[in-house]
Order: C-alpha cells, then sequence, then structure tokens
C-alpha cells in the first residue's frame, strides 16, 4: 500500500528540486538588499563612493552610469557596495555580478583576492575583474566585455 503521505512529500521535493533556478533568478533579483552587511565599513565605503580611482571614475562615467539609457532597461548599479566584509567597486543586483577594478597592489594578494571570490561565490555572486591598466588603456575592450556578458544575462 502506498503511503500518501510520503508521496506528496516526494513529490513537494521534486517540485522544489527542478524550482530551484527559477527560485534563484527570482530570489536574486532582490537578494542584495539582504546581503550580509558590516556596519562597521559604511564610513569607508562613503569616503570611496565620494572619491574613486581614476579607473573607477571612468567606467563609472563613461559606461555604467550610461547603462539604463543605452539598455533601455532600469537597473540598479551600485558604487562601492559593502558585502560581508568586503566592499566592492561595482555590483549590479540584476546580474548578481560583482565588476571590481585591480590595482598593481592586488598583485601581492592573490590569496586574499581568491578568498574574497569564494566568499562572493557563496552568495551566488559573478565576479568579473579588469586590470587598472586595461581601464585605462583599453577601455572600448572592456566595455564590449561587459555588453557581451551583460547580454547574455538578460
Amino acid at each position: 500500500m502506498i503511503n500518501y503521505t510520503n508521496f506528496k512529500i516526494l513529490n513537494i521535493m521534486e517540485k522544489i528540486v527542478f524550482d530551484v533556478d527559477f527560485l534563484k533568478s527570482r530570489w536574486l533579483t532582490f537578494w542584495w538588499k539582504y546581503l550580509p552587511y558590516n556596519s562597521d565599513l559604511s564610513d569607508r565605503a562613503k569616503e570611496m563612493r565620494k572619491n574613486l580611482t581614476l579607473s573607477e571614475r571612468k567606467l563609472w562615467k563613461l559606461y555604467l552610469q550610461d547603462f539604463n539609457k543605452r539598455w533601455e532597461n532600469k537597473v540598479t548599479i551600485l558604487r562601492q557596495k559593502i558585502i560581508d566584509n568586503y566592499i566592492v567597486d561595482f555590483y549590479i543586483p540584476k546580474y548578481n555580478l560583482v565588476i571590481e577594478i585591480d590595482w598593481d597592489s592586488h598583485n601581492d594578494r592573490v590569496e586574499y583576492d581568491l578568498e574574497r571570490t569564494k566568499i562572493l561565490e557563496s552568495y551566488w555572486l559573478n565576479e568579473i575583474r579588469f586590470s587598472n591598466f586595461k581601464v585605462k588603456n583599453n577601455f572600448s575592450n572592456i566595455c564590449k566585455k561587459l555588453d557581451k556578458i551583460l547580454k547574455n544575462n538578460t
């Protein structure tokens, strides 16, 4: 004899397994509001927002700020967003994307960056990194690469 209670539970479990991608996409749309947040970094993040580096300012002013006009799509783009114990350069919640611009000093911090990437990925975030040099000297290719990534995620 079939135990219908167990059958219902299995049916529900199957539904949950099949709906994980759907749930991820819906949940992640609002996920940025619920990401872990170290409030001790608030003052530092505000200061960093006011004093963007030249490469960050270039990416913000020449590409990200006009993103909504180019794509005719309302997308929130956050600068110097606190996630867990880190401040990321740019965060686009709709695409679960973190954009980082690395200075030469990051060459000495490879292990730190790998650990940070693991933590960000544990929140279902994708991270893309560009070197400061590439932003300054190869900006058009960076914009094309970002366009391609964001187009594939729509």
